[in-house]
């Protein structure tokens, strides 16, 4: 059985490790003030597993640049854009296929698109004249079209 001496020696090792611990984690969610967090993930197989899950401060979301995040939702809120999204989410598509998936009629309408969901980060050029979704992008973009659904009530 160990002495008082052994048991306050091992008490004060566990509030000073415990100390360090909250010193490099920083304070508690409850102590910043924060209002909880906002977590989605996401594990899907297009073309390739892909796996996500993110977890992020739901005080903090306000902080994070808006025109990034309004420039990829103007990006996925035309149909046309839309329709070339759904149809890259079976893997790389060419421009014709695309232009075809849309019910485009010219180049310059399906460059016009292109190159917006380019620009939003929602799809990259893949060879030439081909284009797809880039997999770390894909779950997110899932997420962004499921949100967009359930907040329009269609989910329920």
């Amino acid at each position: 059985m160990p002495q008082d001496g052994a048991v306050t020696d091992v008490a004060a090792k566990l509030a000073e490790l415990e100390a360090r611990i909250a010193a490099l984690e920083g304070p508690a969610p409850a102590d910043r003030g924060e209002r909880g967090f906002v977590e989605y993930g996401g594990s899907v197989d297009f073309g390739g597993p892909v796996d996500w899950t993110i977890r992020y401060s739901a005080t903090a979301i306000r902080t994070l640049p808006a025109h990034d995040r309004v420039e990829v939702l103007a990006a996925l809120g035309h149909p046309v854009r839309q329709a070339l999204v759904e149809a890259l989410l079976d893997g790389p598509r060419s421009g014709s296929e695309l232009a075809e998936a849309a019910g485009l009629t010219s180049q310059g309408q399906l460059y016009h698109h292109v190159r917006t969901l380019i620009s939003a980060k929602v799809i990259e050029q893949h060879g030439r004249g081909s284009y797809r979704i880039p997999a770390p992008k894909l779950v997110p973009t899932l997420i962004i079209m499921t949100a967009a659904a359930d907040i329009a009530d269609i989910l329920r």
